[in-house]
Order: C-alpha cells, then sequence, then structure tokens
C-alpha cells in the first residue's frame, strides 16, 4: 500500500510519499529523530500551518525550499514543528524524590561555594528544570551559599524562549503543591498565570541545543535528566549519546531517563539505582 494519505483529495496540501520521506531524512540527520511511516499524516498537521504561513501550495515547494536552504530560519521552525513538547511540574516525581536524597547526602554539609551542576537535556518549556530547581531549593536550605547552577537546553528555539520567561497558565499547577506555588511563584490572577520567582529562575540557564552536534560545556555535571527524548531515536544515535552523557557526569553521577526508556543494553557504563535511574559506572 502507497504512504500517500488515504483521504489525500481531501487535503489542503499535496503531500506525497516522496515528501514524507526527504522530511524524515531531513529530521533524522538534523535532529536525530526516526520517524516511522505511521508518523505521515502527523507531520503532515504539524506542518500545514508553516505551509500557508509561506503560502505555499504543496510539500513538494516546502522541501524545495528547506533543500535550498539548510542553515536558514526556516530548517529551525521545522524542527521545532516536528518535536513533541509534552511536559509538566514534576512529571515522574519518584525522580526528584531520588534526587533530593542524594543532593542531601553529598552537599547538605558542603562548604559555601561548592560546585553543584545540573543538567536538563530536552527541557521543553521549562517545568522540569524549575521542578530541579523546587528540589534543590527544598532540601538544601544553604542553598544559597552554593554555586548551584541548572543548565536547560532543548532543540526547539520557542521552548527554550517560554522557559526562559518561567510564566505558565494557572491550569497547568498540576504536579505543584500550595506550599510550592505560594514559596516559588507570583500569581497573575487578572491573566491566570504566575510566574516562577528570579530566586530559582536566576539559577537557570536557559540554552538551545541540537544533542546531535557540539557541546558547548567544559565542566561536568552532577546529575543529567534526559527524560523521553532517547525514544526518537535509533540505536546507535542512542548509544553515541549515552556515551558522552557519561562523559559529561562526574564520578557516580546520576543518569535520568524516561519511564519508557531503558539503557540495559549499555551495562559497561551505568548502574541501575532503581526505576528510570542510573549511576555512572566507573570504567
Amino acid at each position: 500500500m502507497s504512504l500517500a494519505i488515504a483521504d489525500q483529495q481531501d487535503r489542503e496540501f499535496r503531500f506525497r510519499k516522496e515528501d514524507f520521506r526527504y522530511l524524515s531524512s531531513l529530521v533524522k540527520s538534523q535532529a536525530g529523530i526516526v520517524l516511522a511511516d505511521h508518523k505521515m499524516n502527523m507531520v503532515y498537521s504539524r506542518l500545514a500551518r508553516r505551509l500557508r504561513q509561506l503560502q505555499l501550495s504543496n510539500f513538494e515547494e516546502y522541501c524545495r525550499l528547506l533543500e535550498e536552504d539548510q542553515n536558514g530560519e526556516e530548517m529551525g521552525l521545522f524542527i521545532n514543528a516536528i518535536t513533541t513538547n509534552l511536559t509538566r511540574f514534576f512529571r515522574e516525581p519518584h525522580h526528584f524524590d531520588h534526587l533530593a536524597e542524594q543532593l542531601k547526602d553529598r552537599f547538605q554539609a558542603a562548604p559555601p561555594r561548592t560546585r553543584v551542576r545540573i543538567w536538563s537535556a530536552g527541557c521543553s518549556s521549562g517545568e522540569e528544570p524549575y521542578s530541579i530547581a523546587m528540589t534543590a531549593a527544598d532540601c538544601l536550605p544553604r542553598l544559597h551559599s552554593l554555586d548551584f547552577r541548572i543548565l536547560a537546553t532543548d532543540l526547539d528555539t520557542s521552548m527554550v524562549a517560554h522557559g526562559a520567561k518561567g510564566e505558565y497558565p494557572l491550569r497547568g499547577t498540576d504536579g505543584l503543591s500550595k506550599a510550592q506555588l505560594a514559596k516559588y511563584t507570583l500569581p497573575d490572577r487578572q491573566h491566570e498565570a504566575f510566574t516562577v520567582k528570579s530566586t530559582l529562575r536566576d539559577r537557570i540557564t536557559f540554552k538551545q541545543l541540537n544533542l546531535l552536534r557540539g557541546w558547548p560545556m567544559r565542566g561536568k555535571f552532577d546529575a543529567i535528566f534526559c527524560r523521553n527524548v532517547m525514544i526518537y531515536f535509533d540505536g546507535p544515535t542512542k548509544d553515541r549519546l549515552l556515551q558522552r552523557f557519561h562523559e559529561m557526569l562526574v564520578p557516580d553521577g546520576w543518569l535520568y531517563i524516561g519511564h519508557s526508556e531503558t539503557i540495559l543494553d549499555n551495562p559497561g557504563l551505568w548502574v541501575p539505582m532503581g526505576k528510570t535511574i542510573y549511576r555512572k559506572a566507573r570504567v
């Protein structure tokens, strides 16, 4: 059966199997994301808005535009449209419980200016790094005396900008306790929103980063959160990424991955420490 969409005649834009194959090949080379054939309708729905904004007639024209402007603005907008951004505060709460225990064990009695670094790799709209910051503030009363920083990166530039603002709708408070809302956020009832306080925002640096390209960071991290990102990668890409994460962690550093992911096929690099929690193995 052809890859063509079944109800092609009812679609606003012509979308051929050749177009899908080109776009899926492009997103794999640019971002490592693997798009199976059954994602064709998803690709259409996410990119149709770009074709309208660009006043294009079909996907063949859009593919030609991307081919002619490999490093231009549209390539970034294309990747942004394809990537999935589903998150919330304290998603998979057992990760934050474990993080709190480890932070207390290692840094509760640490001398002033002790360096602590955590990376949220695939931070989406920012709920994850803010959850990390709240966890640290709750479990380390002397956090202000530590050199504590969080790096929050994502491929999607619009998500990075969203996270840096720290502004969320009041309906997005799922996962936050009343105490956390009162302590760490400022409500804006008029706009039915809230903003994370600067005491936390100032601890987080938001940056756009493609995990498959060069990493500018020099120092190592005490913990890395990379959750529900590797599910989009093929085996070799995932293996390379895990090797790089291993190199970027301090001895006995921690890696947190998504609930549907596993790295058990890399036993030499990681020691399982609980559900989707791994400690860097000493090799």
